[in-house]
């Protein structure tokens, strides 16, 4: 991995930004609105297609290059000029070099008339790193997917079906990359049908080339000092080429639901709000039912927990997921009370020994300095107020989060409501409906359950989750603690203090199944405490402190065998195991059968103790299964996370559900 860095600009004297890396600009040095109004929402009849969306419609732009976005926000200023309410707006975006949020505000004060729209943008715009990056913009009516890193690498892990497209990387003799054969052919695999295409430049060679990938362009008079430029429709996939292989069926997509647009979400944690917020801005009405008498009883209860990035330095589907979680989580905590419930007090992972040390080395080196960055001993020490044993790693954008807030604030979207003490014992299909039953007692019923209750999940799918009990402890801030400015981790954490206390922890205990706190675990983590800083532990007075008379609380983390998440649509395992038993035989074959999918059945669950940075973006994940939408992550990691893989490991290791 190569990390991503911003892009490098020069500004003219009326302060227009130009690219050093592709020596040319962002937009005409005439007039930047309106050639993007005439190249790209005119050429690819925008205003007309936003105005025939009805109620629940949607319209899914993609575009090669964001730049500094001013396509965006003109489509997104038509789109608001003339789609109806309850219609949404899709954009996804390829972009290698990213503007720095600096950058981009100075680039965006050029347009006054998009201001409204530019400062939505600019509050969002943070934690942008490389990969899938989601923003969820004007209470969820519009959705930009970024896309950052070189397109010929991220556009193949596009899953979506895009219906009009924007070419507008740099100039093809500035930028020969981003107007391929290649590039071409993947704007036709996720063409629409129908799709349309436009772009500036009147190239014989790119016509050429997107013809023979199967649109048919022509060149239609240019505006400005452009001559010509390019418009067209996708035909379809041409005859003579291979067409692209199809997703395997067991993580292709399920039907769309049909019919009334309600939810049931079993559980009221971080997955099961995150999951019910997501629907619910796309219209949905969620029902969330919840055993407790409240929401984030559980393990998404406890006063404080850590955006904590647990990264690999070889880009795998976990560290993927983590990234573009941490960005979506980071993004949707500016909705909160910075201080009460979170603060972006940075995250400090000590290199308590030479293994973690040479680990840290390697994530410096794969990651841009943004996300992360190395401290000594000295800087770590200035950093977090206290005296340290060791330097480590910085993650400047972490910090802590109070999870009762984050479930609160999405569970308080127009169109969810909280069912409190509402048990699910058991779930009957009736019909087109899910029904939820306690005992004797039918709770409610929907087209649509989401199964959201951590290792609970198991009383209705058969899915590998195991329960790992942890403990955390609250210890009263004293005056010299207070000086703690930054969450510090080595095998545990503490971070600075909350409403008068610091959160301690956590124990990892694979046996228990008592949740009651008990004084070793107490004393376990004031152990942890010593290891991290026996300054801290000093100014908090531990050696004084009865593990028998702390306060704190125990919880299960949820966890799969993969350590990775489970999301997505359920199918009937038996079904399953009967429509691909050939696997048992070659591995390698993709049996022509649909899925036996149980409609209208998700599952969201497995977050372990990640649950901050990994629940709220897979409740995006969850949504765009069941609307048919571009997912918000790569359709690697998606199926990653799949459900189904499971049941395909299974049946190739021989083994049957």
């Amino acid at each position: 991995m190569n990390p991503i860095t911003h892009a490098q600009l020069d500004w003219d004297e009326q302060g227009r930004p130009h690219s050093r890396v592709f020596d040319d600009v962002y937009f005409s040095d005439q007039s930047g609105l309106e050639e993007t109004r005439y190249v790209f929402l005119e050429q690819n009849r925008l205003q007309e297609r936003f105005a025939a969306l009805p109620a629940g419609g949607r319209l899914v732009i993609g575009e090669t290059g964001f730049g500094t976005g001013l396509n965006f926000l003109c489509a997104w200023q038509l789109f608001e000029q003339h789609a109806v309410t309850g219609a949404r707006l899709h954009f996804v975006s390829v972009e290698k070099y990213p503007l720095s949020h600096p950058d981009l505000q100075r680039a965006l004060a050029l347009w006054p008339e998009l201001q409204p729209f530019a400062e939505q943008l600019l509050v969002q715009y943070i934690a942008i790193h490389q990969g899938f990056q989601r923003l969820v913009l004007d209470n969820g009516r519009v959705t930009l997917t970024l896309l950052i890193g070189d397109v010929l690498e991220q556009l193949p892990q596009l899953d979506a079906h895009i219906d009009a497209w924007f070419l507008d990387g740099f100039a093809p003799a500035k930028n020969p990359e981003m107007w391929t054969a290649e590039l071409f052919a993947e704007l036709a695999r996720l063409a629409a049908p129908g799709s349309t295409i436009s772009t500036f430049t009147s190239t014989g060679w790119v016509r050429r080339l997107i013809n023979a990938a199967g649109f048919k362009m022509k060149r239609t008079p240019g505006i400005g000092h452009k001559w010509e430029i390019l418009r067209g429709e996708f035909l379809g996939w041409p005859a003579d080429t291979p067409a692209p292989p199809q997703a395997k069926p067991w993580f292709a997509r399920p039907p769309a639901p049909q019919g009334e647009r309600h939810a049931l979400v079993i559980g009221g944690g971080l997955a099961g709000c995150a999951s019910a917020a997501s629907l619910a801005a796309r219209g949905w009405r969620v029902s969330i039912l919840e055993r407790h008498p409240a929401l984030a009883q559980e393990a998404s209860g406890n006063p404080q927990g850590v955006l904590y990035l647990k990264l690999s330095a070889h880009g795998t589907a976990l560290s993927q997921l983590i990234v573009a979680g941490f960005g979506y989580t980071r993004r949707l905590l500016e909705h909160l009370h910075r201080g009460v419930d979170w603060d972006g007090c940075g995250v400090l992972q000590l290199a308590f020994d030479a293994k973690e040390g040479q680990r840290q080395a390697q994530l410096a080196e794969a990651f841009a300095p943004d996300l992360l960055h190395l401290l000594d001993r000295e800087q770590a020490q200035a950093k977090a107020g206290i005296v340290l044993a060791h330097g480590g790693l910085f993650f400047p954008e972490g910090g802590w989060v109070h999870p009762p807030a984050l479930c609160e604030w999405q569970a308080g979207q127009p169109g969810i409501s909280v069912l409190p003490h509402h048990e699910v014992l058991d779930l009957r299909k009736v019909d087109d409906h899910w029904q939820a039953w306690d005992g004797d007692r039918l709770l409610a019923s929907a087209a649509v359950v989401v199964l959201a209750g951590a290792a609970e999940v198991q009383r209705f799918a058969d899915l590998p989750l195991k329960r790992i009990r942890g403990q955390i402890t609250r210890l009263p801030q004293t005056a010299d603690s207070a000086a703690l400015t930054t969450v510090v981790c080595a095998e545990g954490y503490v971070a600075p203090p909350r409403l008068g206390e610091h959160t301690l922890g956590a124990s990892f205990d694979f046996k228990s199944d008592d949740l009651t706190p008990t004084a070793a675990e107490h004393a376990g983590n004031l152990a942890l405490l010593q290891d991290i800083s026996a300054d801290l532990a000093e100014r908090l007075q531990a050696e004084t402190l009865d593990p028998t008379i702390l306060q704190g609380r125990a919880a299960f983390r949820c966890t799969s065998p993969d350590y990775l998440p489970i999301v997505g649509p359920l199918a009937d395992r038996e079904a399953f195991d009967q429509a691909y038993g050939v696997l048992r035989k070659d591995a390698r074959q993709v049996p022509d059968t649909p899925c036996p999918w149980l409609d209208g059945l998700y599952v969201n669950s497995g977050h372990g103790s990640r649950g901050l940075i990994t629940a709220p973006l897979c409740g995006e994940l969850l949504a765009a299964w069941i609307n048919d939408e571009p997912l918000p992550v790569a359709a690697s990691v998606a199926e990653a996370c799949h459900p189904n893989r499971f049941a395909v490991r299974a049946l190739i290791r021989g083994k049957t559900g």
